[in-house]
């Protein structure tokens, strides 16, 4: 999909974060206090990202997650005077935030900080009406 078709289909705050490397405001975004169960993917292309297994409140603004449940990719980012590790995903290629080593050090330490704007929510239970039925999977133990 080009650039004009994403600004028709994304809100402005979607379009800015996932194409443009935005950030949006902490603690006044969709997902930062969000507890539903079900799963998070790319709000571009559909990709699966997180689940809410492995969301947390880290206190930061943004949704925290302990790891994704597929494969993203992690690129250095010495924006704004600092060296972080920005995660995309895979697929769409869509900025999604920051990955951190400040996380629970019982889950591995890490802390996937994300931006709202770039994640879509699938509740369980819709998980197979929306073609996600092999992610039912992570919540049967639970």
């Amino acid at each position: 999909m080009d650039k004009k078709e994403l600004k028709g289909k994304l809100t402005q705050i979607q379009f800015h974060v996932t194409q443009e490397n935005g950030t949006e405001p902490p603690f006044r975004n969709e997902f930062h206090d969000f507890k539903e169960k079900g799963i998070y993917v790319d709000v571009v292309s559909g990709e699966p990202l997180f689940s809410s297994l492995d969301k947390y409140d880290s206190g930061c603004g943004w949704p925290s997650f302990t790891k994704p449940i597929t494969e993203i990719i992690e690129k250095r980012d010495l924006s704004h005077g600092m060296m972080r590790i920005e995660v995309r995903s895979k697929e769409a290629d869509s900025h999604l935030g920051h990955v951190f080593t400040d996380g629970p050090k019982d889950k591995g330490g890490l802390r996937y900080c994300i931006n709202s704007a770039s994640l879509r929510f699938i509740p369980l239970e819709k998980l197979k009406e929306e073609g996600y039925e092999s992610y039912l999977a992570l919540f049967e133990s639970q």
